[in-house]
């Protein structure tokens, strides 16, 4: 079986620094990592691209020959793709068993909450022997305003529900932050915190509505964070090894280490 990662999250979320880390992280373990660009819609990343789905189809093409805007070059672009596997499956086929696979997604939210796309391109994935994690990228500063924090937990939920994946949120951008502890002491006492920002910063109309939904995440432990810090290397292997835990990738794998036995 092969094993895979579903990088994704809203624009500007870090989900390609987020590949490009998790590559060099991987590299540097000694093992193999390829990263499948799946944004027609992308311009620059810094990672080693093995797969890049411009190749088929590229959004400023679409905008160019279909006279659409940017969302509807987009949603048309990864129909497209959907339309066309035959030409991922004939890509994918030059990776080996071994490799882990990144799938650096596109940012657009329609993508993980309401259209089909992701969902279909998760049952092929599937279907072709893949073990699929999804990546939630959130960026860090959603926890700093109460509303916006609310708003990113029901869109994560969203996501959550609709691909039916094991699924891990990664908080970006940890590094940013000027207090990282502050990160984990909200993540620590989340429920606690929303319902007192909830009470002190909200109108009536809309407070109790908000409590009410951080009620509920926080009675079924529906969703939760794992911070990440890119300057600091035990940040990062926290995350690879929590999605690694998900998907139970390296359980099956001998062991490389030379034993003396005389």
């Amino acid at each position: 079986m092969k094993f895979a990662q579903l990088v994704i999250g809203p624009a500007g979320c870090g989900k390609s620094t987020y590949c490009q880390i998790l590559q060099e992280h991987s590299e540097n373990q000694g093992k193999s990592c390829k990263v499948v660009n799946m944004d027609p819609a992308a311009e620059i990343f810094n990672y080693q691209c093995q797969i890049d789905i411009r190749d088929l189809i590229c959004v400023d093409d679409v905008m160019q020959e279909m006279h659409y805007g940017p969302n509807g070059g987009l949603v048309y672009a990864m129909e497209y793709v959907i339309e066309n596997l035959d030409w991922l499956e004939d890509q994918l086929n030059y990776f080996i068993d071994d490799d882990y696979v990144l799938f650096d997604c596109p940012g657009q939210i329609e993508l993980y909450t309401h259209v089909p796309m992701m969902r279909q391109l998760v049952d092929i994935l599937q279907r072709w022997d893949f073990k699929v994690c999804g990546v939630y990228c959130l960026d860090v500063s959603f926890i700093t305003d109460i509303p916006k924090f609310i708003a990113g937990t029901l869109t994560v939920l969203s996501a959550m529900i609709l691909l039916e994946l094991p699924h891990v949120n990664v908080l970006t951008k940890c590094d940013l932050m000027d207090d990282e502890s502050s990160i984990y002491e909200i993540l620590d006492a989340e429920p606690t915190h929303l319902m007192q920002e909830c009470r002190r910063h909200m109108p009536d109309r809309y407070r109790k509505l908000n409590e009410r939904i951080s009620e509920l995440l926080e009675e079924y432990s529906l969703v939760s964070f794992v911070p990440l810090n890119i300057s600091d290397e035990d940040s990062i292997a926290c995350v690879a090894h929590t999605v690694n835990n998900a998907i139970q990738y390296g359980e099956d794998l001998e062991p490389k280490a030379d034993f003396d036995i005389s």
